[in-house]
C-alpha cells in the first residue's frame, strides 16, 4: 500500500507550519483486538481504496499504528487531531485510554503529551456502529448490506484525516470570523489556551495588500476584537472597487494570526474569509444585498473506490469546477457534514454550498441529543467558510416522520432551527428542508414531477405552490403558515440515463443523450420561467452506486456536452431562440 495518500493538511481555515499526517497504513481488525489486517487511512474498510473492501457488516473495528515524535517539537504540547470517525470510538495511547467520541461527522482532538513516551509511540482506537439502529444520524449509509433505493453502501470507522500537531503552552485554540459587510468591517472572536502575559496580533491582506492590522492585549482567555477596513492604511474601499466574496468572484482576505509571550512568539496561525453578506429582504435573497439566483446541484459527496471519502484532494476541484461548467453557482451537500477540503476549495473557485448533516430515521431521545450535539459542532466547526450560505439541520421528515402531528418532533425541528440561529445569525435555515416546514428563513419543496406543463402550472404563482403536497406532504405543519419566504425547489429532477453500461433508477428515465437533454430542458425551463421561484437544486451532481441519476457519471464522466446544459441551466438557450 502507498503511505502518501492524503496528505495534504487537513484544516487550512486553521492551519498552522508544523505537524505531521498519521494518513497512510495501520494495523487494523474486526471485532477483535488481534491485528490481523492491514487498512489504508483515511478510507472506510468498505472502500476499495482501503485495501479491505469488504461490505460485511461488524459492530467493533480496531485500528492501530506507531509514531514519532520529532526531537524539534520537545518542550511543546503535541495534539492528536481525528477529522471524521463513523460513529463512535475510544482512543488510546500508549495503552492510556485519553478520550471517547460520539458522531461520525465532525472532528475531535485531544492533547497527549502526557501520555507520550521517548522513541516509539502508540495509538489505538475501537470504533463502534451500530448499523441497524435507526435512530443513530447514518445519512446515506444503508442498515443492510447490500445498498439500494436511495442508499449507499455504509462508512464504519476512520474517513478523514489524522494528524499531529505541536502547540505551546500559550496557543490560539480557535477563532471565528465574522464578515460585517454593512460596517466595511470584519469581527474576531478567539479563544486562547492561556493569556496571560500574551498579546495577540492579527494581519489582514488582501490581494498581497495590507488590509488591517492589530495588536491587542487579551484580559482573559476569550475575547473578540473588530478591524474596520475603511481605515486600512491603503484605504482598501476606495483603492479596490470590489473586494466582496461571490461564486462569479471568489475574493479572500488572507489572515496571519501571532500569538506572543514575553516578546516571543508562541503560536502562528493562518486563515482567511470572504466579505459577504446573505440576507432577506421584501421576501427576496440577497447576496451582499444584491438579489442573487441560486443554481444548486445536489452534491452526495461519494466515490466509486473511495465513498465518503475523496480519494485525493482534486476530486473536490474536479467536482466544483464540473458544477461551474454546467452553469451551476452552488451545491446541497447532502445528509453528510463534508470534508473541510471541499470548503476550502469552494471558498476559493467561488461555489456557493448549502451545509446539512446526517440524518437518522426513527425519532428517540437519543436521536435528539445526538444529532443536536453533531449538529451545533458542524455548525461552528465551518463557520468561518464563506461559501456556506444555508444551513439545513433537518431533511425531509428524515428522522421525525410523525412531524405533522407529533408535538416532540416539531419542537426538536424547531430547536434545531433555533440553535442553528443562536450559534450563527449570518446564515439562513432551512429547518425541514422539502417539506413540513415549522420555522425557516426559506420555503424549500422537493418535487420529482417531470413532465413540463404540470411543472409550469404549479410554479406559475405563490398561490398555486401553497396548494401543492409534493410526495403527499403538506409544505407547512398545522398552525405554521407562509410568511413571504424566499422559494427555492432545493430537489427536482433527478432523471435517469445510464451511461458506460451502468444499472439502476433515476425519478424518471431518458433512453438517448437527445431525450435526456429534453428532460432536462423539460424540468428546468418551467422553474427559470417562475417569477414565484428564486432558485432551484436538480438532483444530482453524480451517480451514485445504484442511483444513475447524475450529469456526470460515478467515474465524473459527463453524459452529454457539458456546453449544452450550461446554456439550459443559466436560460441563455431560451434567450438565444
Amino acid at each position: 500500500m502507498k503511505n502518501n495518500i492524503r496528505q495534504e493538511y487537513p484544516r487550512p481555515q486553521f492551519q498552522r507550519e508544523e505537524w505531521i499526517c498519521l494518513n497512510g497504513k495501520w494495523d487494523f481488525s474486526f471485532d477483535e483486538e488481534k491485528y490481523d489486517k492491514e487498512i489504508q487511512v483515511p478510507f472506510v474498510y468498505e472502500s476499495k481504496l482501503s485495501g479491505i473492501g469488504s461490505s460485511e457488516f461488524h459492530d467493533t473495528v480496531w485500528y492501530r499504528r506507531s509514531f514519532f515524535i520529532p526531537s524539534e517539537w520537545e518542550g511543546k504540547n503535541v495534539v492528536l487531531h481525528f477529522g471524521a470517525v463513523d460513529y463512535s470510538c475510544d482512543v488510546w495511547v500508549n495503552d492510556y485510554p485519553v478520550l471517547t467520541h460520539t458522531g461520525g461527522q465532525t472532528g475531535f482532538f485531544k492533547d497527549i503529551t502526557s501520555y507520550l513516551l521517548s522513541g516509539e509511540n502508540v495509538v489505538k482506537l475501537r470504533v463502534k456502529d451500530f448499523h441497524k439502529e435507526l435512530d443513530i444520524p447514518r445519512g446515506k449509509q444503508y442498515w443492510k448490506e447490500e445498498s439500494e433505493s436511495i442508499f449507499y453502501t455504509a462508512s464504519m470507522g476512520i474517513w478523514q484525516s489524522v494528524w499531529l500537531e505541536p502547540v505551546a503552552q500559550s496557543c490560539i485554540e480557535q477563532v471565528l470570523i465574522t464578515p460585517l459587510l454593512d460596517e466595511k468591517a470584519v469581527r474576531f472572536e478567539y479563544e486562547l489556551s492561556a493569556f496571560s502575559d500574551c498579546v495577540l496580533e492579527t494581519d489582514l491582506t488582501f490581494q498581497n495588500q495590507c488590509a488591517g492590522r492589530i495588536s491587542i492585549t487579551p484580559q482573559g482567555n476569550k475575547g473578540a476584537f473588530t478591524i474596520y477596513l475603511e481605515e486600512a492604511s491603503i484605504g482598501i474601499w476606495n483603492v479596490i472597487e470590489d473586494c466582496t466574496w461571490s461564486p462569479e468572484n471568489p475574493r479572500l482576505f488572507e489572515v496571519t494570526y501571532l500569538l506572543k509571550k514575553e516578546g516571543e512568539v508562541t503560536d502562528r496561525v493562518f486563515s482567511y474569509f470572504g466579505m459577504r453578506k446573505v440576507s432577506v429582504e421584501n421576501g427576496q435573497f440577497l447576496l451582499n444585498n444584491r438579489p442573487y439566483y441560486q443554481r444548486l446541484l445536489l452534491d452526495q459527496g461519494y466515490w466509486r473506490e473511495g465513498l465518503l471519502t475523496a480519494p485525493c484532494d482534486e476530486a473536490y476541484i474536479t467536482d466544483i469546477m464540473l458544477a461551474k461548467e454546467m452553469g451551476y453557482n452552488g451545491v446541497r451537500k447532502h445528509q453528510k457534514a463534508e470534508d473541510p477540503r471541499f470548503l476550502y476549495h469552494a471558498d476559493r473557485l467561488g461555489l456557493l454550498v448549502w451545509g446539512e448533516n446526517a440524518s437518522g430515521y426513527v425519532y428517540s431521545r437519543r436521536l435528539a441529543k445526538d444529532l443536536m450535539k453533531e449538529w451545533t459542532d458542524i455548525v461552528v466547526r465551518d463557520y468561518n467558510h464563506p461559501c456556506i450560505v444555508v444551513w439545513a439541520p433537518v431533511n425531509e421528515s428524515w428522522g421525525v416522520l410523525e412531524i405533522a402531528s407529533n408535538g416532540m418532533q416539531q419542537e426538536f425541528c424547531r430547536s434545531m432551527a433555533a440553535i442553528t440561529k443562536a450559534l450563527d445569525e449570518t446564515r439562513l435555515v432551512s429547518d425541514n428542508d422539502g417539506w413540513e416546514h415549522v420555522q425557516g428563513d426559506l420555503l424549500t419543496i422537493h418535487d420529482y414531477e417531470s413532465r413540463e406543463e404540470v411543472l409550469l402550472q404549479r410554479y406559475h404563482s405563490v398561490e398555486n405552490i401553497l396548494k401543492e403536497k409534493p410526495a403527499g406532504r403538506a409544505l407547512y405543519v398545522q398552525g405554521c403558515a407562509y410568511h413571504e419566504e424566499p422559494v427555492i425547489v432545493s430537489e427536482f429532477g433527478g432523471i435517469s440515463f445510464a451511461k458506460e453500461g451502468e444499472q439502476g433508477w433515476g425519478y424518471s428515465a431518458a433512453v438517448s443523450e437527445e431525450d435526456f437533454v429534453n428532460r432536462y430542458r423539460a424540468v428546468i425551463n418551467p422553474i427559470l420561467q417562475s417569477k414565484a421561484v428564486q432558485g432551484f437544486c436538480y438532483t444530482q451532481l453524480t451517480d451514485v452506486e445504484q442511483e444513475i441519476n447524475g450529469l456526470v457519471t460515478y467515474d465524473r464522466v459527463p453524459k452529454v456536452d457539458l456546453e449544452i446544459l450550461r446554456r439550459i441551466t443559466l436560460g441563455e438557450e431560451k434567450k438565444e431562440r
